[in-house]
C-alpha cells in the first residue's frame, strides 16, 4: 500500500498499513535512490511498533537500486541528520512519525549535507517513481548493508555546544513521552553529574501508554507542567517522539513559547560567537530579532518550513536558526534540528545567570505579548488573505514573504496557510496586552467572516 497522500510537504507520513504500509516503504525507499543517484546513505528508525519491519523493508528498496547503507538501528531522528552530515553521506532516511498518534508511520529523507527532501526539493519525484513500480531497475548490483554506531560521536557532538564543567546543580523534570528521548538522553545525562533528574516515560514504547508524544498541544504538556511544580524543579522539558524537538516549562509551571526560547538561545550563542547571524520564522515574537541585535548579532527573518530554514542557514553561515514550533537548527550540528542541544544549553544558561528561569523570561513577559498559533478552518484561503491585506495593508508594512505579514509600529501579524489543511494560522503581537487582544479579536472577525465553522488553537 502507498497511498500517493502520504507524501506532504516535508515529510512521508500516513496511518499503517492502510496508507503506507511496507511494500510502499519498499517502493520509497527504491525510488529515492532512484530519483537522486546516491550511493551510500544512512538509515534508522524510531521507536513505533510498525518501524522495525518498515526500516527492514526501505533498506531492501535502497539496496536492490544498488545503494550501499550504513544501517543505524534506533535512534532519534537528528542522530540521521547528524550521521549524513558529519559522515560525507549522500542521504539518509529515517523511519519515524515524529509526533504523530501511534497509528501513524512515516519517513524523513534527507540529501546530501542533511539537506532535506520536500515537496519542492524532489519529494514529488520520488512519490511519482514510488507509484511506479512497473519500470524496476535493471542491472544494478544490490548495495551493501553496514552497521554502524552512530552514539560516541553523537554524544561527544551535542556535549560540545556547551561548556559541561559550568553546569550547576539543578534539579529538571524530563517527560520523554516513551518516545526516542528515553533512548538518546541517558549518555549525554551520564555526563552531566551535577544534574539532578526527575525521569518519566523514558522506556521507548511505539504505544504511548501515557500520552500521545506531541508538546503542543496544551493536553500533553499538563503532565510536565504538574510534575515540574510537585518536584520544584528549576524548569520542565518535554521532547515530542523522535526527540528532534523539545519544550520548556519554567519553575512556575508555564510555558515557554518557541520564540521565547529561541530569543534565549541566540543570545547564548552570540556570547561564544560574537556578531553571528541567527535566522528566525515570520512567526517569530519581535523578542528574537531585538535580543538578537541586542546581543550584537544579525538577525534574518525567513519563511516557515525546516526545509527553508536549513537552506537560508548555509546560504548565509547562520550559526543558529529556530522556529516558533520548537525546531531549532545548529550550524555545527550538519546544520540540521535537534531537541538535545537546546536542552544543555538550556542547562549552561541557567548555570551561568545564576537566575531562575522565570526571572530570566520576566523581561520577555513583561514586553512581548503574543497570541500563540491560532489556527481557523476558512473555505477559500486565498480569498481570506486577499481579505485580510485589505483591511490592514494601511496599517503598516505589509511583507509577502509567507503568507501575509504585517508590520505596525506597537503590533505585528502573520497569517499563513497551511500546508496539508484548508486552515490559516494567525501569529500576532502588541507592545501591550490589551492591544494584542484587540488586534486578535479584529483579524479573527475577518477570518470568521469568511464561512469559518469553527476556531482551533495552539499554543
Amino acid at each position: 500500500m502507498l497511498d500517493p497522500k502520504v507524501f506532504k510537504a516535508y515529510d512521508v507520513r500516513g496511518i499503517y498499513p492502510t496508507d503506507l504500509d511496507e511494500a510502499g516503504a519498499e517502493a520509497t525507499g527504491r525510488a529515492f535512490v532512484e530519483v537522486f543517484q546516491p550511493r551510500r546513505i544512512a538509515v534508522g528508525h524510531d521507536m513505533r511498533v510498525s518501524s522495525p519491519g518498515m526500516v527492514e523493508a526501505v533498506m531492501r528498496g535502497v539496496a536492490a537500486a544498488g545503494a550501499d547503507i550504513l544501517e543505524l538501528g534506533l535512534v532519534g531522528t537528528e542522530m540521521l541528520y547528524f550521521a549524513v552530515g558529519e559522515l560525507g553521506l549522500d542521504g539518509g532516511i529515517a523511519v519515524t512519525a515524529s509526533h504523530n498518534p501511534k497509528e501513524y508511520t512515516g519517513m524523513k529523507i534527507v540529501r546530501a549535507g542533511a539537506l532535506p527532501v520536500g515537496g519542492d526539493s524532489g519529494l514529488l519525484d520520488i512519490r511519482d517513481r514510488a507509484v511506479s513500480l512497473s519500470d524496476r531497475s535493471e542491472g544494478l548490483s544490490a548495495g551493501h548493508v553496514q552497521r554502524y554506531d552512530i552514539w560516541p560521536q553523537y554524544v561527544e557532538r551535542v556535549l560540545s555546544f556547551v561548556d559541561v564543567a559550568a553546569i550547576k546543580p539543578l534539579r529538571i523534570v524530563i517527560d520523554a513521552a516513551n518516545g526516542m528521548a528515553g533512548a538518546m538522553l541517558p549518555p549525554v545525562l551520564e555526563w552531566l553529574p551535577a544534574v539532578q533528574t526527575q525521569r518519566f516515560f523514558f522506556a521507548p514504547d511505539g504505544t504511548f501508554p501515557n500520552h500521545e508524544p506531541n508538546p503542543l498541544l496544551p493536553e500533553n504538556r499538563e503532565f510536565i507542567t504538574a510534575k515540574t511544580l510537585e518536584e520544584r524543579a528549576d524548569f520542565g522539558v518535554a521532547f515530542d517522539g523522535d526527540a528532534d524537538r523539545c519544550f520548556f516549562v519554567d519553575d512556575t509551571g508555564e510555558f515557554v513559547p518557541g520564540d521565547f526560547v529561541t530569543a534565549l538561545l541566540a543570545d547564548s550563542i552570540l556570547v561564544k560567537e560574537p556578531g553571528a547571524k541567527i535566522i528566525y520564522d515570520v512567526r517569530a515574537s519581535w523578542a528574537v530579532p531585538e535580543t538578537i541585535r541586542r546581543a550584537g548579532g544579525i538577525p534574518l527573518v525567513n519563511r516557515v518550513g525546516h526545509a527553508f530554514i536549513k537552506h537560508r542557514m548555509r546560504e548565509e553561515d547562520a550559526a543558529f536558526g529556530g522556529e516558533v514550533s520548537g525546531h531549532y537548527y545548529f550550524r555545527d550540528f550538519s546544520q540540521a534540528d535537534s531537541g538535545v542541544v537546546p536542552f544543555l544549553l538550556m542547562l549552561e544558561l541557567i548555570s551561568k545567570k545564576g537566575k531562575k528561569l522565570s526571572e530570566i523570561l520576566r523581561p520577555f513577559r513583561e514586553r512581548y505579548f503574543i497570541t500563540g498559533e491560532l489556527n481557523t478552518p476558512v473555505e477559500d484561503v486565498e480569498q481570506t488573505l486577499q481579505e485580510l491585506k485589505g483591511r490592514f495593508g494601511n496599517d503598516g508594512r505589509v511583507i509577502e514573504l509567507d503568507g501575509i505579514s504585517v508590520e505596525a509600529e506597537d503590533w505585528h501579524m502573520n497569517v499563513r496557510p497551511s500546508n496539508t489543511e484548508p486552515l490559516l494560522r494567525l501569529n500576532l503581537e502588541a507592545r501591550t496586552r490589551e492591544l494584542m487582544e484587540s488586534k486578535r479579536d479584529e483579524v479573527l472577525a475577518v477570518i470568521r467572516s469568511q464561512g469559518v465553522p469553527q476556531l482551533r488553537s495552539e499554543t
